[in-house]
């Protein structure tokens, strides 16, 4: 979009005419980091009025037109259903005029203005299937950020998808905020797991993926889709959020830990050696050390193969920031920390049992290291390998040799 304005991109933050942030407000450490970007910002519109500053995505949404109030510098806040009004709002800032749009669509607009394709030069690329979230856990402030729940037209994500192959894709990521609720809301969508059958149908397209996954929505129809499509990465984003049923259900998650579990087999049992990843909470409002301890054991059975953690963070007007939260926090950092070494050990061992074994690699790009390409195996675990420019874009076959904490190094099979 705004490539279509004349802009291109620039490494270095200070020598934009336009600086962008894209934001999160899932934790309160997100959006603190926000405004400090803002405010380390003042000294640069001093120097160089001309240049402009624009927030979207989720604190835009959540905190509005007062931004443009505290930070006189700021000239664009753009909410999470309004982004297909950014080139009308960069063209009124270089005109002079600041203004912010964070109003709510109804599903009839919205269903219209999913961001068009772009031109792309790589070999993997997203593609939005759904927006919003009817779930409301307790702890999420998404719900009141991002909308409710609509599913893409069916038809529309596969001629996208039929157009990215065509540009050389080869690996489709579907996402949305509950993506594995795709057509359950009565907008006369096919549930997901047609959907994934019809993008395995598109040629040219050999890996696909999809996040995040609500566990109360994998369907043993959609699991069964891990035993029938060998382009189906075997690797899914399952989150728990917790070990404990009473908190699960403080939680409104949905599901019980048995139900979770129980799941878990399914997928396991679907495509034996699946790789899981999940997220998880501590220290959520009343959590117990013997509570705490049913995270751990949970995490033992499902045997992760990455894990992201955090300490509770009361986001305001959820349901849990209401709820008594006397834990402290020293307590709440030593679960963090005995949960993280957990999986740490967990991480470790599925990296060294690739050591030996040869595992396709799509190449995605040059690595930091001089004379290294990085791309990633099935499971989603980024390997680095000697190789230049002539080898991304392609799948290729590796020879695992190292297994670190959170990649692996190969060489050419």
């Amino acid at each position: 979009m705004l490539a279509e304005l004349g802009y291109a991109p620039t490494d270095h933050l200070r020598e934009g005419d336009l600086i962008l942030f894209n934001t999160c407000t899932i934790r309160s450490g997100a959006s603190d980091k926000v405004h400090q970007h803002l405010a380390n910002l003042r000294n640069l519109k001093k120097k160089r009025p001309g240049v402009l500053i624009g927030i979207a995505g989720c604190v835009a949404q959540e905190e509005g037109g007062r931004l443009l109030t505290d930070y006189p510098w700021l000239d664009i806040v753009v909410g999470t259903h309004n982004l297909h009004l950014l080139q009308a709002m960069v063209r009124d800032a270089e005109a002079g005029f600041r203004r912010s749009e964070t109003d709510f669509l109804d599903n009839s607009q919205r269903l219209d203005l999913f961001p068009p394709i772009a031109g792309v030069n790589r070999a993997s690329a997203f593609v939005t299937v759904m927006q919003g979230c009817d779930n409301y856990c307790a702890y999420c402030i998404v719900p009141y950020v991002r909308g409710r729940e609509i599913s893409r037209r069916f038809d529309d994500i596969l001629q996208e998808v039929r157009e990215l192959a065509g540009q050389g894709v080869q690996e489709i990521v579907l996402l949305g905020q509950n993506v594995n609720s795709y057509g359950l809301k009565g907008e006369g969508q096919p549930p997901f797991h047609e959907l994934i059958r019809a993008v395995a149908e598109v040629a040219g397209i050999n890996r696909i993926r999809f996040m995040t996954s609500h566990p109360k929505d994998m369907s043993d129809d959609l699991i069964a889709c891990y035993a029938d499509l060998p382009t189906l990465c075997g690797a899914l984003h399952l989150p728990a959020q917790s070990g404990n049923n009473r908190i699960l259900n403080a939680m409104n998650r949905g599901y019980s830990r048995e139900r979770y579990l129980e799941t878990v087999d399914k997928l396991k049992a679907a495509r034996p050696g699946i790789k899981l990843t999940g997220d998880m909470i501590v220290g959520f409002p009343g959590e117990s050390e013997a509570e705490f301890e049913e995270t751990l054991s949970l995490m033992e059975a499902v045997n992760y193969f990455d894990l992201f953690s955090f300490v509770y963070s009361p986001r305001p007007g959820t349901r849990a920031a209401e709820l008594a939260d006397d834990l402290p926090k020293q307590v709440k950092l030593e679960r963090l920390d005995r949960l993280q070494k957990l999986q740490l050990q967990h991480s470790r061992s599925h990296n060294e049992a690739y050591v030996g074994t040869v595992q396709q690699v799509l190449v995605e790009g040059l690595a930091k290291r001089e004379g290294q390409v990085t791309g990633r195996i099935e499971s989603g675990r980024i390997v680095n390998l000697a190789g230049g420019f002539d080898l991304i874009g392609k799948l290729v076959e590796v020879k695992i040799i190292e297994g670190y904490a959170n990649s692996l190094l190969g060489e050419l099979a």
